[in-house]
C-alpha cells in the first residue's frame, strides 16, 4: 500500500473502528479476492463489533493498494458514504507503472512490509549483485512449505547484510513464501542480558497491537516461548531475519520452529539448532567494474571520468564492499585525495581508512580484528602465524602442522575452525584440502605482525629443519612441493642468509629440486636471491 493511502487509513482509523460492521464489509472483500477464508474467520472470531473492526483494519494495513480500493468500494456498497468520502481523496492509482519499482527497490507493498519488519533500506550508494541475491532467494523459496534455516555466511565487509536485505525486497517471494511478513533483528555479540533485551524488543514489536498488555518476558526461556507462540498464532509463514550471529547459544534462543534467515561469519553456529538448513556462501567480492561504479556514485561522476588512480584503488580493495565504501565516503568529502588514499591502501595503513558508512564498522582494522578477538588465545597465536604465508599461495595442512608443531589432524581441526569463522578459505578441488587467506586478511595480519615477521619466518625454517632431520622429502605430494617452492623464500625473509647459502649450494637440494620442479624453478631461485648469495660468497672468501 502506498504511503498516502496508508496514512489516510491510519488517520481515519478511529472513526472507522467506531462505525463499520466488519462482517458486511468482508463479504465484498472476499468476493474481490483481497481477503481469504482464514482471514475472514480470524476476524469473525473476535468478540465485539469494535474488535472485529480493529482486526479487519489490521489486515488491510498489511496489504496492497487493491485492498484499500476494495475496502473503499465495500464502504460505498454498504451505505457508509461518509466514511468512504474520508478515503476518496487518497485512492491509489493501480497501473503497471505505479506498481513496479520504487527508488529504494520493490513495490509499495514490499516497501510497507519491509518497513514494518524493520528491514534496513538500501545504502545511499548501492550496486546490485544479482548472482548472490538470486542465490539467497533460491534458498528462501525452499522455506515455502515448512520451517527451516537459510545461512548466509562470509568474511567481514563482504556485504552479507546488504545482500540479505536486498534478497527479501521482492514481492513474489513475500507473497508466495512469507505472507505473514518479514521481521529483521540486528543481533551482534551479546551476553545473556543483552540477548534477553533483544528478545523482549522483538516480542514487543510483534505483539504491540494486542488488546491485552502483557508484562515483558523475564527469562530467555520465557521469551523463546512467547516468540514461538507469536510466530505460530499471529505470524504464520513469516520470515525472521537475524543479522550478524556470532554464537550458537544465541542462535539456539531463536530455535522456535519458524522460518529463519541469519547472517554470520561463523558457519558452524548453525550446528546448534535443529531443522533443515540451506547455505549461501558470500565468498566473492565486488568485481572491478562494480567497485568502480561504487566509487563513481560516491563522487557523482561517470566511471569514464574517474582519475587513473581509481582502478589501482579498486585493485587494492580486493573486492571488499566495505573497503570500497569507506574509500568512496572519504573521497566524497575530499575529492582530490585519490593518490593519498591509494598510498594508504598500498602501505596497509588500515587505521587511517576510517569513515562512517552504511556498514557496521567505520574502519577496516576494526572489522577485521573483531573476528580474531573472539578466538581462544592459543587460536589467535596460530592464526597470527599465518602472516608468514605468501600471497595467493594455497597450503596443505601438513605444512601448517610443521609451523604449529602439531599433528596434521590437530592442524586440520584448527584450520576448519578458521574456515568456519570465515577467517580462512579452503580449496576443496584437491585432496588433501589446501588453505589460503584472502588478500585483505593477509594484508591485515602482515600489518599487525610486521615487527615479528622475520622471527616467524625463522621459526618456520627451524621447525622444518627439525621435522626433516633425515633430509628433504622427495615424495611428490603437496607438502613436499611447498617446501621446494618456498623454503628459500622463508630463509631469505627470516634473514637466515647462511642457511640459504648452504641450501642453494647443496648438491642434494639442487638435484632433488631439479627433478621435482625442473631447472627453471631452480634458476629462478638463484636469480631471486642473487644479492644474498653473492654477499655470503664474499664473507666466506
Amino acid at each position: 500500500m502506498d504511503e498516502r493511502a496508508r496514512s489516510c487509513l491510519l488517520s481515519s482509523r478511529s472513526k472507522l473502528e467506531q462505525d463499520i460492521k466488519a462482517s458486511y464489509i468482508m463479504d465484498h472483500m472476499v468476493s474481490d479476492g483481497v481477503l481469504n477464508a482464514d482471514e475472514e474467520e480470524k476476524v469473525k472470531a473476535c468478540t465485539t463489533r469494535k474488535e472485529k473492526a480493529v482486526a479487519l483494519l489490521n489486515l488491510i494495513l498489511k496489504k496492497d493498494n487493491y485492498a484499500y480500493i476494495s475496502f473503499y468500494n465495500a464502504l460505498l456498497h454498504e451505505g457508509y458514504g461518509d466514511l468512504a468520502s474520508m478515503l476518496q481523496q487518497d485512492l491509489p492509482l493501480i497501473s503497471p507503472a505505479a506498481e513496479k519499482s520504487f527508488l529504494d527497490g520493490g513495490t509499495p507493498f514490499v516497501q510497507t512490509i519491509l518497513c514494518e519488519g524493520g528491514v534496513p533500506q538500501r545504502p545511499v550508494v548501492f550496486v546490485c549483485r544479482p548472482e548472490l541475491i538470486n542465490r539467497i532467494r533460491e534458498e528462501l523459496y525452499k522455506l515455502e512449505n515448512g520451517f527451516g534455516w537459510v545461512v548466509v555466511f562470509g568474511m567481514a565487509g563482504f556485504g552479507k547484510s546488504v545482500l540479505t536485505a536486498e534478497a527479501v525486497r521482492d514481492e513474489q517471494l513475500i507473497k508466495t513464501c512469507f505472507p505473514g511478513g518479514v521481521h529483521w533483528l540486528s543481533v551482534g555479540q551479546l551476553d545473556k542480558a543483552g540477548l534477553l533485551v533483544k528478545m523482549q524488543s522483538l516480542c514487543y514489536r510483534l505483539d504491540q497491537d494486542s488488546q491485552s498488555s502483557q508484562r515483558p518476558p523475564v527469562t530467555i526461556e520465557e521469551a523463546r516461548d512467547r516468540l514461538r507462540f507469536l510466530m505460530v498464532r499471529k505470524y504464520p509463514r513469516s520470515l525472521l531475519i537475524l543479522d550478524d550471529i556470532w554464537d550458537g547459544g544465541v542462535l539456539k534462543a531463536f530455535d522456535i520452529q519458524c522460518r529463519v534467515l541469519f547472517s554470520t561469519r561463523d558457519r558452524s553456529v548453525s550446528d546448534s539448532v535443529s531443522g533443515k538448513k540451506y547455505e549461501v556462501s558470500v565468498a566473492d567480492g565486488l568485481e572491478d567494474d562494480k567497485a568502480l561504479e561504487v566509487l563513481a556514485l560516491f563522487v557523482n561522476k561517470k566511471v569514464s571520468a574517474l582519475p587513473v588512480q581509481a582502478r589501482s584503488i579498486v585493485h587494492e580493495c580486493k573486492g571488499s564492499p566495505l573497503v570500497v565504501s569507506l574509500i568512496g565516503a572519504l573521497l566524497r568529502e575530499f575529492p582530490d585525495r585519490w593518490q593519498y588514499y591509494l598510498r594508504q591502501l598500498q602501505n596497509k595503513q588500515f587505521k587511517r581508512i576510517r569513515k562512517s558508512s552504511s556498514y557496521d564498522y567505520d574502519a577496516l582494522d576494526q572489522a577485521m580484528s573483531v573476528s580474531i578477538d573472539v578466538l581462544r588465545e592459543d587460536r589467535k597465536e596460530y592464526y597470527k602465524d599465518l602472516s608468514v604465508l605468501e600471497k595467493d599461495v594455497k597450503v596443505p595442512a601438513k605444512v601448517l602442522s610443521v609451523l604449529w608443531d602439531l599433528e596434521p589432524e590437530e592442524a586440520e581441526d584448527i584450520l576448519q575452525e578458521f574456515v568456519n569463522k570465515s577467517l580462512l578459505f579452503r580449496d576443496c578441488n584437491k585432496r588433501p584440502y589446501q588453505y589460503y587467506l584472502h588478500d585483505l586478511q593477509l594484508d591485515f595480519l602482515t600489518e599487525q605482525n610486521r615487527y615479528r615477521l622475520k622471527d616467524l619466518h625463522s621459526k618456520m625454517v627451524r621447525l622444518y629443519q627439525n621435522h626433516h632431520k633425515k633430509g628433504h622429502s622427495t615424495v611428490a605430494d603437496e607438502e613436499c612441493m611447498y617446501w621446494f617452492r618456498y623454503l628459500a623464500y622463508h630463509m631469505a625473509h627470516g634473514n637466515l642468509h647462511e642457511e640459504l647459502y648452504s641450501l642453494m649450494f647443496s648438491l642434494d637440494w639442487v638435484k632433488a629440486k631439479a627433478q621435482m620442479m625442473g631447472p627453471a624453478s631452480l634458476i629462478n631461485d638463484y636469480v631471486e636471491y642473487k644479492d644474498i648469495l653473492d654477499e655470503e660468497v664474499c664473507i666466506k672468501l
